[in-house]
């Protein structure tokens, strides 16, 4: 029988019952395919082939040798798998629950590199759950789609818990305060980890196997640091330095000089190469560690877009945020208004309250980025013209008087 993506059979006499996929044409197509939204066209401007952008995320594999891989990892085998569910979908991977116990994620094709994307997060998530924060184990991995699966996968613990997206609209404000101490509790043990170098954490076997090169070791050499912080740092700036080498900038419709822009890469090109030297409630798991990097600080300075509420001049004030006396006497959509806005005043001035006493090496980075930049005491690599700040300023407010007409436009469509 057929419940959702859940199928039964009957086995021979003697054996249990499991639930299992007997031929790939039983398999539900939303198993491989991507099934959580559509491309659409929204405006003249904008045009996307929905039937391509379906195709790319297409992504067959066995799905009986990966339940049997699963049980594998596990010591377990392949009678012990009953369910085998379509969980979610994202840009990167496709995640499925077995059996309740563990879940896989697979990459959609158009995650490239695969080998590199999942040999670096395997590696971030053990290194990281090694050292104490609460990483969901990591049972076994496939970083080539070279298997009987026939698909790259990570399979890993499941972790019981409630997502904090959807709990959290629901929070007091203790609440709200336990969770974000907490999550700079959880910065701030990240951050004492020490580095020799920038880049993408990687098992030392995996980069060797691939890249043919060892990286740069740590302290438990099982794990190695691809050195790649150059490419981060300085690789977008010498792009651009070459299209402005080729193409003309223009603006207000008519061509503008490159110059200034140049010299800003330039000068950015001069910072970095002188840089690169409630109680109750409880964290369970922190995931989606693909494409994470070690960085310099000065790259990492800054509140999570999520959390921070920067437009907002009390929340730049850092003033501790409150509701007004006659909030009861307003009527309930300038309520809901004043009530959210009380919540991101209040999300904004707690992270960085608790940055500053459990993880006081971010905020400090945050307060003063020059310093981190220049190292304490400066000297500063270079020295902006009054004049030209009041120019960038300006310019600062045209562009985003543009951006505004221009959303403003698209909604209207």
């Amino acid at each position: 029988m057929c419940d959702g993506h859940i199928f039964e059979c009957t086995t021979p006499s003697g054996l249990p019952p499991r639930r299992a996929f007997s031929s790939l044409s039983d398999f539900p197509g939303d198993l491989f395919n991507y099934t959580s939204g559509r491309w659409l066209q929204y405006s003249r401007i904008f045009s996307v082939n929905n039937d391509l952008r379906l195709a790319e995320r297409q992504r067959e594999f066995d799905v009986d040798e990966l339940c049997r891989l699963a049980a594998q990892s596990v010591g377990r085998s392949l009678r012990d798998i009953d369910t085998f569910v379509k969980l979610a979908e994202g840009g990167f991977n496709r995640t499925f629950l077995i059996s309740s116990r563990w879940w896989f994620a697979s990459p959609t094709p158009v995650t490239v590199p695969k080998f590199y994307a999942i040999a670096s997060e395997v590696a971030t998530m053990r290194f990281l759950r090694s050292s104490g924060l609460p990483i969901p184990e990591v049972y076994d991995y496939s970083p080539s789609s070279d298997n009987a699966a026939r698909t790259e996968y990570i399979f890993m613990e499941f972790v019981r818990g409630t997502k904090l997206s959807d709990i959290w609209t629901d929070f007091e404000k203790s609440d709200i305060v336990s969770v974000l101490r907490r999550f700079a509790q959880l910065e701030s043990q990240m951050m004492s980890i020490p580095f020799l170098a920038g880049g993408s954490l990687y098992y030392t076997g995996d980069l060797e196997n691939v890249a043919g090169m060892t990286g740069i070791p740590l302290n438990d050499e099982r794990f190695c640091v691809d050195e790649n912080i150059e490419a981060v740092l300085l690789a977008a700036a010498r792009k651009e330095l070459a299209y402005l080498e080729q193409f003309e900038e223009s603006y207000e419709y008519k061509k503008q000089s490159s110059s200034d822009h140049i010299k800003n890469l330039e000068r950015y090109l001069l910072i970095v190469s002188t840089s690169s030297d409630s109680n109750q409630l409880k964290i369970v798991g922190v995931l989606n560690w693909k494409h994470a990097s070690i960085l310099p600080q000065f790259l990492l300075a800054n509140i999570p877009g999520r959390l921070q509420n920067y437009d907002d001049p009390v929340s730049q004030a850092l003033i501790p945020p409150s509701l007004p006396a006659n909030i009861d006497e307003l009527d309930q959509s300038k309520q809901c208004h004043i009530m959210g806005l009380s919540c991101s005043r209040l999300v904004h001035f707690h992270y960085l309250k608790n940055s500053e006493e459990y993880s006081k090496l971010h905020h400090d980075a945050m307060s003063d980025l020059a310093c981190m930049l220049t190292g304490e005491g400066g000297p500063y690599p270079i020295m902006f013209e009054p004049e030209d700040l009041r120019e960038t300023k300006e310019l600062s407010a045209k562009l985003q008087e543009a951006d505004e007409i221009f959303e403003r436009d698209l909604g209207a469509q």
